[in-house]
């Protein structure tokens, strides 16, 4: 079946971009209805509107309350018809309007192995502890940083003589491929949670 996305972004929106390409290849399983920026500036919304998407950004007042601008995004997702919930590079929490209004269907990425390295800068963080093994990490959000019931992980065996760059590189290539694979995952109603614990068929 296909199920149809909003997308939360805050920067560049190159997970965005890799989810556009997906699609356009036929090998996902979805259509993204709407791009919510918390940046006016965030060159996804580019990527949105290059690729025929609608696009939705919300001033820096509106988000000065973050309920109320989560209201706000939550309706906006359900009137286009909204199955889940992609955050990507979204650089804000999410509350309780959205998650809701969508449970177990908000889906985070985070550069780092979860519960290792949590926030903003994993990847930096990673390389300053001088990790052998860092990676990527999709799961569920929740009403907590870095949280939430854990879909997938991909390892990345970090080599002698990389520097942080380098580092950032690969992880956004493993990042590309792996939230691509888990939304088609849940296209396929192959990912359930019970007791907080993530289980996939097959």
């Amino acid at each position: 079946m296909s199920i149809t996305l909003g997308v939360l972004i805050s920067g560049s929106g190159t997970n965005l971009q890799a989810l556009i390409d997906r699609i356009a290849e036929g090998k996902l399983d979805a259509k993204i209805a709407l791009v919510v920026s918390s940046r006016a500036s965030a060159y996804g919304l580019k990527r949105a509107e290059a690729a025929g998407i609608q696009t939705l950004t919300l001033s820096k007042e509106i988000y000065a309350d973050p309920e109320t601008a989560d209201e706000i995004i939550a309706s906006e997702l359900r009137r286009y018809g909204v199955d889940y919930v992609i955050m990507a590079g979204y650089m804000r929490m999410v509350h309780d309007p959205i998650l809701a209004a969508f449970p177990d269907r908000v889906v985070n990425i985070h550069p780092a192995l979860l519960p290792s390295f949590k926030g903003a800068h994993a990847i930096q963080d990673a390389f300053d502890y001088g990790v052998k093994v860092t990676g990527v990490t999709v799961h569920f959000a929740d009403n907590r940083y870095d949280c939430g019931p854990i879909i997938a992980q991909r390892p990345l065996a970090v080599e002698e003589g990389w520097d942080v760059d380098t580092l950032e590189r690969h992880i956004h290539e493993i990042e590309h491929v792996l939230y691509p694979d888990v939304v088609q995952l849940l296209a396929e109603g192959r990912v359930h949670v019970t007791d907080g614990k993530v289980s996939i068929d097959g």
